[in-house]
């Protein structure tokens, strides 16, 4: 029988966030490369809430972007919502989120995709791996097509052994209206991957015209805004998004349904995120709140369907639509699909190394939902770096390995594979970055954009930007150095604009270092300031100007946080026998075992490594280097 047999140098299973950023990072990077999605027309699909952003996920998108990924400028074309998250504190914990349209974002990804010259998109079910020996060599599709290739990325999201739920109907699949993949969750088990069960929800989609929005509070567009550093695109239109709550009433009838739920029936076992929890669970868990709030949130421009935000969901239908009839201002609304969940199969990923390759099989990457993480973001960060590394296979470049003081990807990557998941769906936090205050949305492009380019994923243009921005930043900070005297002709200047005059002398960067003072206020006295022609990158330029000199303090602090913190990065385990080490308990050196951490600061954050350990590793390192000293 003739076996169809495509030869490319890396192959990625899945359109999700993560595969689509894999595909384009390899291909940019001159990589022959092959997307498999069971669906042509699902390429970028959002599954559950059309929208980008939030708190440290508007980051991973800013640096996803820095480092030429796709999903920033995608989202900026199809936007029709933007706001700024926590802008009442401080610069390490703001975010930007965006709400957009669920039918363009797919179509606006998938011309970014065709327009990749060396990237080929397949429709097929991806059925078993080609391993020879320790290494991958290939890929089977279910129709018995070989793509051959020495780098294969699997991102299959929620689709590994899939089962949706909703009260007592258990379909198969990894999303509605599609299947799931059995056979690659067997294929995976065969080749030794450690697998396990996790649980996500979706909630409602309601019929906006049924809706009473008179009755619910408007959430206001900021009207402007963007992720990407590349110039933004015109505003494709706006949708405005409600805010409505549920009350005693409404948790009375979800208490009563509970019997019905699959959460409490047990029909689930994997474990769903506790930091997104389904409306059951809310009731349970926090039986003192006589309400929660709900986001009515438009899914685009040309569909009336809206996602009630905060009702994730796998009640029974009829139970679903009383809860929703219950809420003010939904007494009339149509469900045109019904919340559900879905358990599905992921893989440790503590089995992983840090460019998401796993170990013991030479090219094989794992990237996304099938990592145990939540979110299009944190998907599409791994998509990235998964990406580089399986081009890396074939061509001249380095892997992307980004430190946790570097970027909030490094910190997403590095918690990953040194800490895994704790059995629930990982989600990104501005809490779990020690290094925040620098890992920021606003500096995503001075962190990362030269490492982008030096491995080639940055274009010429964006390239361009950056060093026209860097050169306004650096003859901004040089007026900043200004020095004002305290004359009388000063003073008259400094009252003239409202300013109290000064006393001393001053400069600038004395004068931005109050709070209540900011760039605008300072700038007419030193009008050469303003020279750059591009209006938008001298206010991004002026931006980081103020912010530099308002937070010099605390960076400097931050930077010895930091080199203390690469000096304990840098200390190399290679070649500790963990196993040997009767010094660590039996469960220190289980874990150690099985997670090989590289360094001792990745030993240092697993869990169940306490300080006691870390010193016993110390001082086995000590014993090491002085054998191969005598030796």
């Amino acid at each position: 029988m003739h076996v169809d047999v495509r030869q490319f140098d890396v192959v990625v299973v899945g359109a999700g966030h993560a595969g689509c950023e894999a595909a384009a990072a390899a291909a940019r990077l001159g990589a022959r490369t092959a997307i498999v999605t069971l669906h042509r027309g699902q390429i970028g699909r959002l599954s559950c809430n059309p929208a980008m952003g939030g708190l440290a996920k508007g980051t991973l998108v800013r640096e996803i972007d820095a480092l030429g990924g796709l999903m920033g400028r995608v989202a900026d074309a199809t936007t029709i919502q933007f706001r700024r998250l926590n802008t009442r504190k401080g610069l390490a914990v703001q975010a930007s989120r965006a709400q957009v349209d669920i039918d363009r974002y797919p179509r606006v990804m998938a011309e970014a995709l065709a327009a990749l010259p060396s990237l080929t998109v397949l429709e097929g079910e991806a059925v078993g791996l080609r391993i020879d020996g320790t290494r991958i060599v290939g890929l089977v599709l279910g129709d018995g097509t070989v793509l051959t290739a020495p780098a294969v990325v699997l991102t299959t999201g929620t689709f590994l052994g899939g089962v949706m739920h909703r009260g007592d109907e258990r379909v198969e699949g990894g999303r509605v209206g599609e299947g799931a993949a059995y056979r690659l969750s067997d294929a995976l088990r065969e080749l030794g991957v450690r697998l396990g069960r996790l649980k996500t929800g979706t909630t409602p989609r309601l019929d906006g015209r049924t809706i009473d929005w008179a009755r619910l509070d408007a959430q206001p567009d900021l009207g402007e805004g963007r992720f990407s550093f590349a110039p933004a695109p015109p505003r494709i239109g706006e949708r405005t998004c409600y805010i409505a709550h549920t009350h005693a009433g409404t948790h009375d009838l979800i208490r009563d349904a509970l019997p019905q739920s699959p959460l409490h029936t047990g029909a689930i076992t994997g474990r769903g995120p506790r930091y997104c929890p389904s409306i059951e669970d809310k009731v349970v868990r926090f039986p003192d709140k006589d309400r929660h709030q709900l986001f009515l949130e438009p899914e685009g421009l040309e569909t009336d369907r809206v996602y009630v935000n905060g009702t994730s969901t796998s009640l029974p239908r009829a139970v679903q639509e009383a809860m929703i009839r219950s809420i003010p201002g939904l007494e009339a609304a149509e469900v045109l699909q019904y919340g559900y969940a879905v358990e599905y199969d992921y893989a440790d990923p503590t089995q992983l190394d840090h460019d998401l390759a796993l170990r013991g099989v030479t090219g094989l990457y794992f990237a996304g939902q099938i990592n145990g993480t939540s979110g299009y973001e944190e998907a599409a960060a791994q998509g990235l770096v998964a990406g580089v590394a399986a081009a890396a296979c074939t061509r001249d470049v380095a892997p992307l390995r980004l430190g946790r003081d570097e970027a909030c990807i490094g910190v997403l990557v590095d918690d990953l594979v040194t800490r895994g998941v704790g059995g629930e769906p990982y989600r990104m936090f501005p809490s779990r970055s020690e290094h925040r205050l620098v890992l920021r949305e606003d500096n995503a492009d001075r962190r990362l954009m030269p490492k982008g380019r030096a491995r080639g994923l940055v274009g010429d243009a964006a390239w361009a930007r950056y060093e026209a921005k860097e050169a306004c930043i650096a003859r901004l900070m040089v007026a900043t150095e200004a020095v004002f005297v305290p004359d009388a002709a000063t003073q008259a200047r400094f009252v003239a604009l409202g300013l109290p005059p000064p006393t001393r002398r001053l400069t600038v960067a004395d004068l931005l270092r109050r709070p209540e003072l900011t760039w605008a206020s300072v700038a007419p006295l030193i009008p050469e300031a303003d020279a750059d022609a591009d209006a938008t990158l001298a206010a991004e330029a002026t931006e980081q100007v103020e912010i530099d000199v308002k937070y010099a303090g605390y960076v400097v602090r931050e930077d010895e946080r930091r080199a203390d913190a690469h000096r304990m990065y840098a200390i190399s385990l290679e070649g500790l026998d963990f196993s040997s080490l009767l010094a660590l308990s039996t469960e220190a050196r289980e874990r150690l075992t099985r997670a090989r951490p590289d360094t001792l600061g990745a030993a240092a954050r697993m869990p169940g490594i306490t300080p006691a350990a870390i010193d016993a590793l110390a001082m086995a390192l000590v014993k090491q280097r002085g054998r191969a000293a005598r030796e």
